[in-house]
C-alpha cells in the first residue's frame, strides 16, 4: 500500500530563505499529521552543514517516521557545458544528502526552458547529465526520480520538459533500473494537458508521486502562460486542499493500482497552513483505503 509523506510547501521561504522557521520546528509541527514520512528540500538552510544530516534523520526516525524523498532542482539545460558540469556535481551532493537523511529517492529535473536552447539540444543536455548521475546514485542505493514539473519556485523559466511529449521522450532515453518518474498530476494541468493521459503513458515507470490539487485564482491557462517567465510561481496559480481542485484522484489511483504501485505519495499542498495540510492527509488516507482495500496503512494515529 502507498505510504504518505508531507512536504512543507507553506513554509519554504521560512525554511530556505530567511530561516524564520528552523527545520527542527517543522519536524515537530508535522508530528501532528497522520503521515509516514517527510519529504525534505535540498534548499533547507539547516541542511547546509553536512554534520546536521544524521541529526535530522534521527529526529524524524525517533517519531516513528522516515525521510524517503529529497526534492531538489538540478538545471541541466544550460548551454554552457561548465554550468552543466557544476549542476551534475550539485546533484551528486544532493544524492549524498539523500543517503545522509536515510532516503531512497532523489529528484532530478531537466532544467529551465531557456528560449535560446532548442528542443533537441535540451533533450541531449538533460539526458547526458542525468545519465552521468545515475551510476553515482546506484552505488549509493538511490533511485533518481524525474518529475513532470511546472517550475521550481526559485527559477525564472518553466521546466524544459513541462510538455507531455518532451517529458515522455526524455524518459524514453533513460532505461537505468534506478531511474523512474515522480508523477505530479497538477503540473500536467498547468501545461494545458490531461494528467490522466500522461499517467497512462508513464504509469509503468512511476515510483513516487506528488499529491497536489491546484486551481487558478482567476483567469485562464493562457493567462498563466503569459506569467511563466518570471522568477518563481505565477501569482494566479494556487495550491489548495487535495480533493477540492481540478484532479480526479479516483481515476488517478485506479491507474496506479492497475500497475501495482505501492510507493510514496508526498503531499505538496497546504500553502495556507497546517489545517489545509491536515485536510489533504485525511482525504488521501480515505482514498488510499478505498483503492487498496484490505491493506493496512502504516500511518500514525493522532
Amino acid at each position: 500500500m502507498p505510504q504518505l509523506a508531507a512536504f512543507p510547501k507553506a513554509f519554504l521561504d521560512s525554511l530556505c530563505v530567511d530561516g524564520s522557521i528552523p527545520l527542527r520546528q517543522w519536524i515537530d509541527m508535522s508530528a501532528t499529521l497522520d503521515v509516514d514520512g517527510l519529504e525534505f528540500y535540498s534548499g533547507f538552510l539547516d541542511l547546509k552543514d553536512i554534520r546536521n544530516w544524521p541529526m535530522f534523520r534521527n529526529m524524524v526516525e525517533d517519531q516513528g517516521r522516515s525521510i524517503p524523498m529529497l526534492c531538489c532542482s538540478p538545471d541541466f539545460t544550460h548551454p554552457d557545458p561548465e554550468f552543466r558540469k557544476r549542476q551534475i556535481e550539485l546533484e551528486k551532493h544532493w544524492i549524498d544528502m539523500t543517503v545522509g537523511l536515510g532516503g531512497r529517492f532523489c529528484r532530478v529535473l531537466s532544467g529551465q526552458r531557456r528560449p535560446e536552447v532548442t528542443r533537441n539540444d535540451g533533450l541531449r543536455y538533460a539526458t547526458e547529465c542525468i545519465q552521468q548521475c545515475l551510476p553515482y546514485a546506484a552505488d549509493r542505493g538511490i533511485t533518481l526520480i524525474l518529475e513532470n514539473h511546472y517550475k521550481d519556485g526559485y527559477w525564472t523559466f518553466p521546466e524544459f520538459a513541462q510538455k507531455m511529449d518532451v517529458f515522455c521522450e526524455l524518459i524514453g532515453c533513460i532505461t537505468a533500473p534506478n531511474f523512474g518518474v515522480n508523477y505530479d498530476p497538477s503540473n500536467t494541468i498547468f501545461a494545458g494537458e490531461d494528467p490522466l493521459e500522461l499517467l497512462r503513458r508513464v504509469k509503468d515507470r512511476v515510483v513516487t508521486m506528488h499529491a497536489s490539487d491546484r486551481y487558478l485564482a482567476h483567469g485562464t491557462i493562457e493567462d498563466l502562460r503569459r506569467q511563466e517567465d518570471v522568477i518563481g510561481y505565477a501569482k494566479l496559480l494556487r495550491h489548495g486542499v487535495i480533493g477540492q481542485g481540478l484532479n480526479d484522484y479516483d481515476a488517478i489511483f485506479t491507474e496506479l493500482r492497475s500497475v501495482g504501485f505501492d510507493g510514496w505519495i508526498s503531499i505538496e499542498d497546504g500553502v495556507d497552513g497546517m489545517e489545509q495540510l491536515r485536510q489533504s492527509v485525511i482525504f488521501l488516507r480515505d482514498k488510499i483505503r478505498a483503492h487498496w482495500p484490505g491493506l493496512e496503512t502504516v500511518g500514525k494515529v493522532v
